[in-house]
């Protein structure tokens, strides 16, 4: 009677153990397999993409689509528009939003709560309500066609967000730190950017990865404000994709301009994958 316990837990065990690592093999193959159709699809033939029924795996890879890329587009031109894009608006996002979420934290303004208050309403702002307005805004100042006309808006609308992933953090870090640092000299900005920033690198790693992200993964903004074939992003430039005629539909270039596309986000990612981790974790748990 003793023995029968033991071996109807360790079979519960096993059990939930097989349930457990089939729950996230399912996950892995839910995420995972869009982006692998799409891999696949960038190095097949014509013929295997059109077949019916699908052919899961290619019968022969080719280069063709990759390189058809960029002998009938400047797509490095479009991997360089949406880089220098990107990377200004998020140097920006941060250049800005870091001063400002330690305003918010430390100086103790007045009307803080109605401050933050607005800036979490921004936040949940659809931005793509802000379209009409905005494009009113670049016809009337001249910014169609520059580069200015998607780096002010991608800024404006990540500015919020990292001010406040910028706030928790600062909230987190004692103010003995900063009274000790006040006593060896340091003044405010200097204290900020040789004390306290190195010291929320994860909230800096996530909030200008997010950034980046959304500045280069944005369509309806470039797709308006910029008209000019030399300054078009990757999103756009993909989406414009034509065939070689009105209904051919050129599903391996656009597969391939896909991976491009994705392949410096995977990249940037990986490289900071600690830091983002460290970031979006950091206040779940107190103690």
């Amino acid at each position: 009677m003793s023995l029968a316990k033991p071996k109807k837990q360790t079979l519960n065990l096993s059990f939930s153990a097989l349930l457990f690592w089939l729950g996230i093999f399912s996950i892995i193959v839910f995420f995972l397999a869009p982006i692998l159709w799409q891999i696949l699809t960038s190095v097949k033939v014509n013929e295997d993409i059109s077949a019916i029924p699908n052919v899961y795996l290619p019968n022969k890879i080719t280069a063709e689509h990759y390189t058809e890329l960029f002998n009938r587009r400047p797509f490095l031109t479009y991997i360089f528009n949406s880089a220098l894009v990107a990377s200004i608006s998020t140097i920006l996002c941060l250049v800005f939003g870091a001063p400002a979420a330690y305003v918010l934290t430390r100086m103790n303004l007045p009307g803080e709560k109605l401050i933050l208050t607005g800036v979490l309403i921004i936040t949940l702002f659809p931005y793509v309500l802000l379209f009409l307005g905005l494009l009113e805004i670049v016809k009337l100042v001249g910014l169609g066609n520059n580069y200015l006309a998607l780096i002010i808006p991608y800024t404006a609308i990540n500015l919020p967000l990292t001010i406040l992933v910028m706030r928790s953090f600062f909230q987190q870090l004692p103010r003995d730190l900063e009274d000790a640092a006040k006593m060896d000299g340091y003044k405010t900005l200097g204290m900020l950017i040789n004390i306290l920033l190195p010291m929320t690198l994860p909230a800096l790693a996530t909030t200008g990865i997010l950034t980046f992200i959304f500045a280069w993964n944005e369509y309806i903004f470039a797709l308006t404000f910029i008209t000019e074939e030399a300054k078009k992003t990757i999103p756009v430039a993909t989406a414009q994709l034509g065939g070689a005629s009105l209904f051919d539909i050129p599903y391996g270039p656009i597969a391939a301009a896909t991976v491009l596309g994705t392949l410096p986000l995977i990249i940037l990612v990986l490289i900071f994958q600690r830091q983002i981790v460290q970031g979006l974790t950091a206040g779940a748990v107190k103690g």
